[in-house]
C-alpha cells in the first residue's frame, strides 16, 4: 500500500481512510488523532509520514493476523480538547478502529483516555505527549506513549542551560498540563543545579498580545526566555520580545522546535537559541534503519521531533495485534508491554517478517523503537535520551544527545 505526501494531507484534514484503493472489509483499521490544524500542525503532517512508513513495510511484508493490511483512519485534533474527543468519538463509534495513535499535545492525549479510549477498552499509543500528569490518568490502563515524559525533559533542559553559562532565567510556557509540567520539572532541575528562576508565567494561547507577560519575565536578571510553547503562539511571543527588546536569548522544549519557527522570525534572529526534545541515540541500529528507510521514501528526515516515535506508535500496535491473536482490545493492551520488553527475539525498525515468524514459534520479541527504548512500564510510560539542539546559521543542528543525570 502506497501513500502520496499531498493525499496524506488532504486526507488528514478530511479525516478520510488513508489508501491507495477502497478499503477491504478485512483490513485492520487504527485510528491517527493528529493536529493537522490548530497551534500544533507543525507537527501533524510530518508524525503522520512516520506511521505512513510503517504501515508501508508492514503490509509490504504480508500483513497482519491472517494476511490482512493495516489501515489508518486520520481524525483532526485541531489541537484543542473538545475536537480531539469528537474526533476519536468518531474514529471508534463509525470507523470502527481497534487502536489510536496520539494525541500529540497532552492536554489532547488526557481526555480522550479518560472519556474515550479508556472507558471503552481501545488502546491507545501517543507519539509526543509528555505531561507527567498522564502517568496517573484514569485510563483503566489503555494509554500508552512511545516518548519519554517531560518529568526526565525537564532535567535535561535545565543541565544545558547551566552548562550554558545562564545563571538567571524566566519562564514563559503554554497554561496547559504540557506547559505546566515542564516547567515545574525545569524550575526544579534548574534551581538544583544553581540557577534561579526570575519569573515564571503561564500565557494563555490565542491572546493578540503577550508584552504583559514579557514585561514581568523581563525583569529581575533574566538573561534569557525559557519558551515552553506551541509554534503558532510561540511565533508571536518570540517577536513581540524581540520587537519591545524585551529578551533576544532564547531556550525552548520540543514543542518549538521546527525549522517554521526560523522562517517566520528570521535566521538572524534564532541563531544561537538552544533546545531539548526527545531523540534516540543517533548512530543506534535502530535509529539508523529507520532513518535510512524513512529518506529512501520520503527524501530527507526532517528536523523535527516525533516522526520516530510516530512510527513506532505504529508498529509496535501493529506488533502487540498480532501478537494478540485478536483485534480485542483488552488483549492488545496486554500483549503490547510483551512485545516491546526484554528478554526476546530483538526487533528492529521494518523487521515485521522476522517479527511474525518469531511470534509465530512461540518466541518473545522485544522491539527496540526508533524513537528510543519502548519499554512500557505499569503506567505505560518508557524511558528515553533526549536531543540537546541549537540553530546554528538557519538550521536546526543536533550538538548531543544525553539522558537525564538524575
Amino acid at each position: 500500500m502506497t501513500f502520496g505526501k499531498s493525499s496524506l494531507a488532504a486526507a488528514a484534514v478530511a479525516g478520510l481512510l488513508l489508501a491507495a484503493g477502497p478499503v477491504a472489509a478485512q483490513d485492520v483499521r487504527i485510528g491517527a488523532l493528529m493536529p493537522m490544524t490548530g497551534d500544533l500542525q507543525a507537527f501533524g503532517p510530518s508524525s503522520l509520514s512516520g506511521i505512513e512508513l510503517a504501515l508501508k513495510e508492514i503490509n509490504a511484508q504480508g500483513g497482519l493476523l491472517d494476511g490482512r493490511d493495516l489501515t489508518v483512519v486520520v481524525g483532526d485534533t485541531q489541537t484543542a480538547a473538545q475536537a480531539a474527543v469528537d474526533a476519536a468519538q468518531k474514529l471508534v463509534n463509525v470507523d470502527r478502529v481497534v487502536g489510536i495513535i496520539g494525541a500529540l499535545s497532552s492536554g489532547n492525549s488526557g481526555p480522550v483516555a479518560t472519556s474515550v479510549t479508556g472507558p471503552l477498552g481501545i488502546p491507545q499509543v501517543s507519539s509526543a505527549s509528555t505531561a507527567p500528569v498522564l502517568s496517573d490518568i484514569d485510563d483503566n490502563d489503555f494509554f500508552f506513549r512511545t516518548v519519554p515524559a517531560d518529568s526526565l525533559q525537564g532535567v535535561v533542559l535545565a543541565q544545558i542551560a547551566k552548562a550554558e553559562g545562564f545563571e538567571t532565567v524566566s519562564v514563559l510556557y503554554i497554561n496547559n498540563d504540557y506547559g505546566e509540567g515542564l516547567s515545574t520539572a525545569f524550575s526544579g532541575a534548574f534551581a538544583a543545579e544553581g540557577g534561579s528562576i526570575a519569573a515564571n508565567l503561564a500565557y494563555e494561547p490565542g491572546n493578540a498580545s503577550y508584552r504583559g507577560e514579557l514585561q514581568r519575565a523581563a525583569g529581575d536578571g533574566a538573561e534569557a526566555l525559557v519558551l515552553i510553547g506551541y509554534p503558532e503562539n510561540g511565533v508571536a511571543i518570540l517577536r513581540q520580545s524581540l520587537e519591545g527588546g524585551f529578551f533576544n536569548s532564547f531556550i525552548f522544549t520540543d514543542g518549538m522546535k521546527t525549522p517554521d519557527v526560523i522562517s517566520a522570525i528570521g535566521a538572524d534572529f534564532m541563531n544561537g537559541s538552544i533546545g531539548t526534545a526527545p531523540q534516540a541515540v543517533a548512530d543506534s541500529p535502530a535509529a539508523v534503519t529507520f532513518r535510512d528507510a524513512y529518506e529512501a521514501e520520503f527524501g530527507e528526515l526532517p528536523p523535527k521531533p516525533f516522526i520516530d516515535t510516530a512510527y513506532d506508535a505504529a508498529f509496535v500496535l501493529a506488533l502487540a495485534i498480532q501478537k494478540a491473536g485478536s483485534t480485542d482490545g483488552a488483549a492488545v493492551r496486554d500483549a503490547l508491554r510483551q512485545v516491546s520488553s526484554a528478554p526476546g527475539v530483538e526487533i528492529l525498525p521494518g523487521e515485521w517478517e522476522k517479527a511474525k515468524a518469531a511470534i509465530a514459534a512461540g518466541d518473545d520479541i522485544d522491539y527496540v523503537g526508533a524513537g528510543g527504548s519502548q519499554d512500557f512500564d505499569a503506567k505505560g510510560d518508557v524511558p528515553g535520551t533526549f536531543a540537546f539542539w541549537a540553530i546554528e546559521d538557519g538550521e536546526i543542528v543536533t550538538r548531543e544527545v544525553l539522558a537525564p543525570k538524575m
